[in-house]
């Protein structure tokens, strides 16, 4: 019977690799296996959110490892993922606007 689960052909990366200068991410959101890191960056007086997606697996030697490859049974859950962090950062927007506007 074959693995559930098989790990990515590529090699995994460090989940900070993304983020800009290796800081932690402003949020991690998680659903199931998995994870969105959210990254907020200013430039010129602009701010900005990058995100990325990770899946989260079990390798040969027990250790958990990321990957940014996902499979067919996994696209739902990113989708809902996706729109959670969508909602997050549109939510994170209006809060600063309201408090720009308020000082």
């Amino acid at each position: 019977m074959p693995q559930k689960y098989n790990s990515p052909s590529s090699a995994p990366r460090p989940a900070a690799s993304s983020g800009g200068s290796g800081s932690a991410p402003l949020q991690t959101l998680r659903l199931g296996r998995i994870k969105a890191a959210i990254w907020e960056n200013s430039a010129e007086e602009r701010t900005f959110y990058n995100v990325r997606f990770t899946r989260t697996y079990l390798d040969d030697e027990k250790k958990f490892r990321d990957s940014d490859s996902f499979s067919r049974d996994d696209l739902l859950m990113l989708s809902k993922l996706a729109d959670r962090v969508h909602t997050f950062i549109c939510d994170r927007m209006s809060s600063q606007r309201s408090e720009e506007s308020a000082a």
